[in-house]
């Protein structure tokens, strides 16, 4: 059984700790928050202990999972690894490309596991149909959301774009060769609308756009490659996969010859697929496969590595936009 804490019971944090209770292969030690009421409120909820430090909390466990603010992972990570436990952080991984880079540097010295909470890996609507998505050449992908102050301490590409930032470089196996990115601030004095353009070496090319000051909730992403399009709603947990005809040969010479008595569903197959009623959410597939590759000793499938790769793209996205604001301003 893995022994388990959590640090930072939040918004987030809350719901880790009440998945860890629940799941089977980990038991969950206790939390621990700088808040201390707050920490005391949810132990109590949940049956566990309140830690009085985070030291305490470390010295009783197998691994750690951080869901604090994105400004603390590092200062959290760190010692938890250098004291020999396995990491689960929240993404983005950290705030600065140098502190992941180093908290893989401890990781892999120490044989430890560190995973990266993009839980659109994990999100049932990529998982039917991460199988049909081959080589996609051109994505399109939009996150839009209203105004909330949670996560507004960092750019709206550290909050939301990155998830979908993740998603194309799982997907999109060329490095990238160059990006343009424009974003405005809005309701703070961070960047809340932000547009980029990734175009990868292999021809490839993402559209992504998100935004936290909108009129509209929105969860999209599209993948368009040869003889297919794949949409997907993450929100309404639809997908869509349109795929070439495989009739399409012989109806190519009545096409050629302009017949007009050709129906548009006998050029393209498409399946149409609700996975809304699939028994378990992504959060606890996410922890779930956190346990599973500690306990059997796997590559965790959102590793450090990955979240590393996402966050690199992310801050010079944002290093784009931010010198754009200075040469306008």
């Amino acid at each position: 059984m893995v022994k388990i804490g959590v640090v930072g019971v939040g918004h987030l944090g809350q719901h880790h700790a009440r998945k860890f209770k629940e799941m089977d292969g980990c038991i969950l030690c206790g939390i621990y928050d700088r808040n201390e009421s707050r920490a005391l409120e949810i132990a109590e909820k949940l049956g566990v202990k309140a830690y009085p430090t985070y030291e305490a909390l470390l010295s009783d466990i197998d691994a750690i999972d951080i869901a604090a603010t994105t400004s603390y992972h590092y200062d959290l990570a760190k010692p938890a690894l250098e004291s020999g436990k396995h990491v689960f952080l929240e993404k983005p991984i950290t705030s600065e490309l140098w502190q992941a880079e180093e908290l893989l540097q401890i990781a892999k010295a120490r044989n430890l596991k560190i995973q990266v909470g993009h839980i659109e890996r994990f999100n049932p609507v990529i998982l039917k149909a991460e199988g049909d998505i081959i080589d996609p050449m051109f994505v399109e992908s939009h996150r839009l959301s209203y105004f909330h102050h949670r996560g507004t301490d960092v750019p709206v590409v550290l909050d939301l774009m990155i998830h979908d930032i993740d998603l194309i470089l799982d997907f999109i196996h060329s490095p990238v060769k160059e990006i343009r990115a424009s974003g405005v601030g809005i309701l703070t004095p961070s960047i809340d609308i932000a547009n980029a353009r990734i175009e990868f070496e292999n021809g490839a090319i993402a559209n992504v756009t998100s935004s936290r000051v909108s009129m509209k909730m929105e969860r999209k992403i599209r993948f368009f490659q040869r003889d297919s399009y794949i949409s997907m709603d993450f929100q309404s947990k639809q997908v869509t996969v349109m795929r070439k005809s495989a009739n399409i040969m012989q109806l190519l010479p009545k096409i050629m010859m302009g017949a007009t008595d050709i129906k548009p569903d006998e050029l393209v197959d498409m399946k149409h697929y609700d996975v809304s009623d699939t028994p378990k959410d992504a959060l606890t597939m996410e922890l779930e496969s956190f346990i599973s590759s500690i306990a059997n000793d796997t590559k965790p499938v959102v590793d450090g590595e990955a979240g590393t790769r996402a966050l690199k793209i992310a801050l010079e996205i944002i290093k784009l936009i931010q010198d754009q604001i200075k040469k306008q301003g």
